[in-house]
């Protein structure tokens, strides 16, 4: 059975990205981003993946889940399907339609769909985000990769946003870079 698994960067006040959906604010320091590279691989952007010359397999994920601030930026940037190498779903109740045939529009409830998806063989489910999708997503999240970050951002979207819901879960392990970042494991308790 698949795991859905939030793999999301968060600054130490718990955001994942600013007020307007900024997500550049991250220091992100070179050994972090060759780990990435190296291990989760399949998490770059298209354009990055081409920039950075990726083109090795999948190692953690198959599919990947985003809500529209995590898709938005793509189609901003002209990308109606930025993850190409993965089976890709975008949860949205306001964009109409998506020009991509790659990309799959889910209107409804991902519940459902996650539940759906943890049944098929393959590699594990990527939550991309955001806040909103991933406390709806909560009761079905099997395993956090937190990566943080040394930054205050003050105000912006929450790693999860929904109802009052403590939900307990287990580090499993951690990982420290040369400007103080670290990834953080989670398995649910």
């Amino acid at each position: 059975m698949r795991k859905l698994v939030y793999y999301v960067g968060v600054s130490i006040d718990g955001y994942i990205a600013g007020p307007g959906g900024e997500f550049d604010f991250y220091p992100v320091p070179d050994d972090m981003v060759a780990w990435m590279a190296d291990d989760y691989p399949e998490t770059f952007f298209v354009h990055s993946r081409t920039r950075l010359g990726l083109d090795t397999p999948n190692r953690h994920f198959g599919t990947v889940l985003m809500g529209r601030g995590a898709y938005q930026p793509g189609l901003d940037a002209g990308v109606a399907s930025p993850y190409p190498h993965l089976e890709q779903y975008v949860v949205s109740t306001t964009i109409p339609e998506i020009a991509d045939p790659e990309v799959n529009l889910v209107p409804g409830d991902p519940l459902s769909l996650v539940r759906a998806l943890k049944k098929e063989d393959g590699l594990d489910i990527w939550l991309c985000g955001g806040g909103k999708l991933a406390g709806t997503l909560l009761p079905e999240i099997d395993e956090l990769v937190v990566k943080s970050y040394p930054v205050v951002a003050g105000a912006g979207v929450s790693a999860f946003t929904g109802a009052f819901s403590p939900t307990l879960f287990t580090r499993t392990t951690s990982r420290s870079f040369s400007n103080g970042s670290t990834v953080t494991w989670y398995g649910r308790a």
